[in-house]
């Protein structure tokens, strides 16, 4: 009988949880569709995060229970969602104003690919059969002050998502800040991918082997 793969690094979930220790108190914030949305589900004790959805919303709570959510009441990716206690609704091009005018201060995008340059490449795959849906990424990726991207580090088929150049089409070049990923937090520098912390039984090596870049070791103080 043919044991179980076991789990090497963080779950869905954890990854979601790791993301939300570094998110700023107070700030304005920005979710992708995909492993983004659960974020929305850890906020830290003591601490606030107002999240927008550019189809009109700010104070979004996380998604409902299955089967309790309001049909009228979704994010931009047609997901049910609740909204916080002193929540907003508006047009959709005051959303976008509110992107585009620099007034948010961080955006949580899941990848495709990230280049060692920050390039992010996180809406087609440029296959014939792909469907085109950029959705508001570029418009986020241009106006929000900062992009954290979460993403499983590579692909179902064991390719690397993070890579010394994207292939496929870019959403923005040099827009990503910070990747979480089920086996590392990963900082974008000049240098490249700067890894600030391994998920837990991960290896510097596993990590690296998974990588199509040179990965920077732990900087030591």
């Amino acid at each position: 009988m043919t044991k179980p793969k076991q789990q090497v690094g963080r779950t869905r979930d954890e990854m979601a949880i790791r993301l939300a220790i570094d998110i700023p108190d107070g700030s304005y914030d920005n979710l992708g569709i995909g492993i983004p949305e659960l974020v929305a589900k850890y906020v830290p004790k003591g601490r606030e995060f107002i999240y927008h959805t550019e189809n009109g919303l700010l104070g979004m709570g996380p998604s409902p229970e299955e089967g309790a959510g309001d049909p009228e009441l979704i994010n931009a990716g047609k997901r049910h969602v609740t909204a916080n206690p002193g929540a907003s609704f508006f047009h959709h091009a005051d959303s976008f104003s509110m992107v585009r005018g620099g007034h948010l201060d961080l955006c949580i995008l899941g990848a495709l690919q990230v280049s060692k340059d920050g390039d992010l490449a996180n809406w087609s795959t440029d296959a014939k059969d792909a469907i085109p849906a950029v959705g508001g990424a570029m418009d986020l990726v241009a106006g929000v002050k900062s992009i954290y991207v979460i993403t499983k580090h590579c692909t179902k088929n064991g390719d690397p998502k993070l890579v010394t150049s994207c292939t496929y089409p870019l959403t923005g070049r040099g827009v990503v800040n910070r990747i979480y990923t089920d086996l590392a937090v990963i900082e974008i520098t000049p240098d490249g991918f700067q890894l600030i912390e391994l998920s837990p039984g991960v290896t510097f090596d596993h990590v690296q082997e998974r990588t199509d870049a040179p990965l920077l070791p732990v900087a030591h103080n």
